[in-house]
C-alpha cells in the first residue's frame, strides 16, 4: 500500500448525487478538475477548420461542383475519423462501442461485527468486451457484488451479468452476459503488445463528471514493477499522464492502432502530481486470462517466500565468496510454507533465474536500455509451474529446481469475499486479523493507529504452518460474568490453559471440548482471563440474545 501523502486510489466511483462547486471545480476533492464536456474525435472536416473561430464578415466559400461532390469522412472501426495530410495516414480511432459501463450493488461484510454486514452501496465504473463473449473489469469494482449489471454505449438497457473470476492480486475480474442481444453488433477488442516509452496511449471510459463516455490522451511516461493498491502486490504496470478519475476503473488503455494495451485501475492524488495514472499491461492481463482458461478458476499469480538484500556493497560481496564476476542478491528470510524452503537457506546468493542473471540491486534486463525488478520473471509464471534457481553457497554453485506456488501472508491483505470467522464465549468475540479487519477497526490510517504488536505481524512476521491465523479478542460484550475485562480490545490470544493457538478453528474446539472447572486465556501482554467454564457457557446464551447474535460460532468454524 501507497505510504501516507503519495496513496494510490482506486477509480471505482460511488452512485451518490455530487454538486459541483463552480468556484473550485472539484468534486469531493478527489477530482483534479471536471468540466461536463465529453472529449470526442472531430468530425469536422479539415478544409473547414481554417474558418472556424474568425472574427467578422465569414469568408464566401467556393460552391461545390455537383460532379465532384464533397466526400464525406471515413468510417473508422464504426467510427467518424478525420484523415490529417500527413503522408496520407489516417489515424486509428479505438472501437469504443466495445466499452461498457459497469453497475455493482456492494454488500460488505461487517469486520467489526462480524456476525452482520454493512448497508448495501452502489457503484458505477467502466469495462470492456473480450473475444469469448466475456468483459473485463477491475476486481475493486465488483468487491463483494451482490448484483452486476452492464450497459453498452448508447443503450438504455442494463444486463444482468456473471462474474466468472475476481483476479484480487492483478484487481482483475471477468464477467459475462447470458442475454445474447448484448453482444449484437458488439466487436471485441483486439489486444496489443506492450508499448514503449513516449508511445501514445487513450483511455476510454465512464469517469465522474458526466454519464457518457469520455476519452482522455497522454503518452507512457513509465514501465516499472508497480505497487498494486488493491491487490497489496508488486507487479508490472505502465505509468501515464492521461487522467484517470473516479468511474475510469476497468476501462481499456488503446494505442494508437486501436489496440488495447492495459486496463486503467488506479491514480496518484498528491499535492506536487498532476496527471499520474497506472493502467495494467498486457502481459498481466493475458496472464490472468490465461490462468482462468487453463485451470478453470483464478489461482493467482506465484510468488517467492523469501525477503531478500540487496549485494552493491563490494565488502559483502568479497565476505559472502562472490567472484569478481558474480552478481546476485543474499537472501535474508524464507517462508516455512513455502516450497523453496526445502532446498534454499538463509544467505544463499540468488545468481539467476530460469537463466537470467540477477544484477546485486535485485533487477534484470527488460528491454533496450531498460532493467526490471527479477520478480517480473517470476509473475510470468504459473501457480505450479517449475523454476531453475541458481545460488552460491559457500562458495559453491548450486541449482535447484523449484515448484512455485502463491505466496500466503500471516495477516493476509484479503478477505475475497468470504464472510469473517468469530467464535464468542461470555461476551468475549475472538475473531481474526486481515488488512480489512485492521482497516474496520482504525481506519484508512491503520499504519499509523493500529497496536504495535498486530504492525510488526503484519509486517515482519512469516507464518510457520500452512493454517496459522493471529486470533486477537475484538471486544468484550459486557456482561456480569465478564467484569473487569470491559477494556481488552484486540489483543492476540496466545494460548489455552497452556496450549498454544494456532487459529480461531483449534480455539473453539478446545474450549467446547473443555470440561474442567475454569477457562484459562493467555493473552499478548503477560494478561490473562480466567472464567468459570459453567457459568460462562451459560452466560453466552443470554448475551446472544441481548445482542441479536444468531449463533456463537460462524459457520465455516462448524464441526
Amino acid at each position: 500500500m501507497a505510504s501516507d501523502g503519495k496513496r494510490k486510489k482506486r477509480g471505482r466511483k460511488s452512485k451518490t448525487q455530487t454538486t459541483l462547486d463552480p468556484t473550485t471545480s472539484t468534486i469531493n476533492d478527489e477530482v483534479f478538475s471536471v468540466n461536463n464536456v465529453e472529449i470526442v474525435n472531430s468530425t469536422t472536416p479539415t478544409s473547414a477548420k481554417k474558418h472556424e473561430n474568425r472574427r467578422g464578415r465569414p469568408k464566401k466559400r467556393p460552391k461545390h461542383s455537383p460532379e465532384k461532390p464533397e466526400k464525406p469522412p471515413p468510417l473508422i472501426n464504426g467510427e467518424i475519423g478525420v484523415a490529417p495530410p500527413v503522408e496520407g495516414v489516417t489515424r486509428v480511432v479505438p472501437a469504443m462501442d466495445a466499452v461498457v459501463k459497469v453497475f455493482c450493488v456492494h454488500t460488505e461484510p461487517n469486520l467489526s461485527l462480524p456476525w452482520q454486514r454493512k448497508r448495501q452501496y452502489s457503484s458505477s465504473s467502466s469495462g470492456f468486451v473480450i473475444g469469448g463473449r466475456r468483459v473485463l473489469t477491475n476486481a475493486h469494482s465488483v468487491e463483494h457484488y451482490t448484483q452486476v449489471k452492464l450497459k453498452k454505449r448508447g443503450s438504455d438497457t442494463k444486463y444482468l451479468a456473471t462474474v466468472l473470476a475476481i483476479g484480487t492480486e492483478c484487481d482483475i475480474a471477468l464477467l459475462t452476459v447470458n442475454d445474447d442481444e448484448f453482444w449484437e453488433g458488439v466487436s471485441p477488442v483486439e489486444f496489443g503488445e506492450l508499448p514503449s516509452l513516449q508511445d501514445a496511449v487513450t483511455v476510454v471510459g465512464y469517469p465522474i463528471g458526466g454519464d457518457t463516455i469520455s476519452v482522455t490522451s497522454g503518452v507512457v511516461s513509465r514501465i516499472e514493477i508497480l505497487s498494486y493498491a488493491h491487490g497489496s502486490t508488486e507487479l508490472l504496470g505502465l505509468q501515464i499522464d492521461a487522467a484517470i478519475n473516479s468511474g475510469n476503473s476497468g476501462g481499456p488503455a488503446f494505442n494508437d492502432k486501436g489496440e488495447c494495451v492495459g486496463i486503467a485501475f488506479q491514480s496518484l492524488k498528491h499535492e506536487d502530481a498532476e496527471n499520474i495514472g497506472y493502467v495494467i499491461p498486457t502481459p498481466v492481463i493475458k496472464h490472468f486470462i490465461q490462468d482462468y482458461e487453463k485451470n478453470g478458476a483464478y489461482t493467482g499469480f506465484p510468488f517467492l517466500g523469501i525477503e531478500w538484500q540487496k549485494m552493491e556493497n563490494p565488502d559483502m560481496r568479497v565476505a559472502m565468496g562472490m567472484k569478481s564476476d558474480q552478481k546476485g542478491v543474499r537472501i535474508r528470510r524464507i517462508d516455512p510454507t513455502a516450497p523453496e524452503s526445502e532446498v534454499l537457506q538463509p544467505s544463499d546468493i540468488i545468481l539467476s533465474f530460469d537463466g537470467v542473471d540477477i544484477a546485486n540491486d535485485g533487477t534484470v534486463p527488460f528491454r533496450h536500455g531498460e532493467r526490471i525488478g527479477f520478480s517480473y520473471l517470476i509473475s510470468q509464471k504459473y501457480t505450479g509451474d517449475n523454476a531453475v534457481i541458481k545460488v552460491l553457497r559457500n562458495s559453491k554453485t548450486l541449482e535447484f529446481d523449484i515448484k512455485l506456488s502463491t505466496h500466503r501472508r500471516l495477516i493476509p491483505p484479503h478477505v475475497k469475499g468470504k464472510p469473517p470467522s468469530y467464535y464468542i464465549i461470555a461476551g468475549f468475540v475472538f475473531t481474526t486479523v486481515s488488512v480489512p479487519y485492521l482497516r474496520s477497526e482504525y481506519g484508512k490510517e491503520y499504519e499509523f493507529e493500529a497496536p504495535v504488536k498486530l504492525l510488526d505481524k503484519l509486517l515482519h512476521s512469516m507464518p510457520q504452518s500452512p493454517d496459522e491465523q493471529i486470533v486477537v479478542v475484538s471486544q468484550v460484550l459486557v456482561a456480569d460474568i465478564n467484569i473487569g475485562y470491559e477494556d481488552i480490545v484486540n489483543t492476540q490470544v496466545v494460548a489455552f490453559n497452556g496450549k498454544p493457538v494456532k487459529n480461531l478453528k483449534s480455539l473453539a474446539n478446545m474450549v467446547e471440548n473443555f470440561d474442567d472447572e475454569f477457562l484459562k486465556f493467555d493473552l499478548e501482554y503477560d494478561q490473562i482471563v480466567v472464567l468459570r467454564t459453567k457459568t460462562a457457557k451459560e452466560a453466552t446464551v443470554d448475551i446472544l440474545t441481548t445482542h441479536g447474535i444468531p449463533s456463537a460460532i460462524s459457520d465455516d468454524l462448524k464441526p
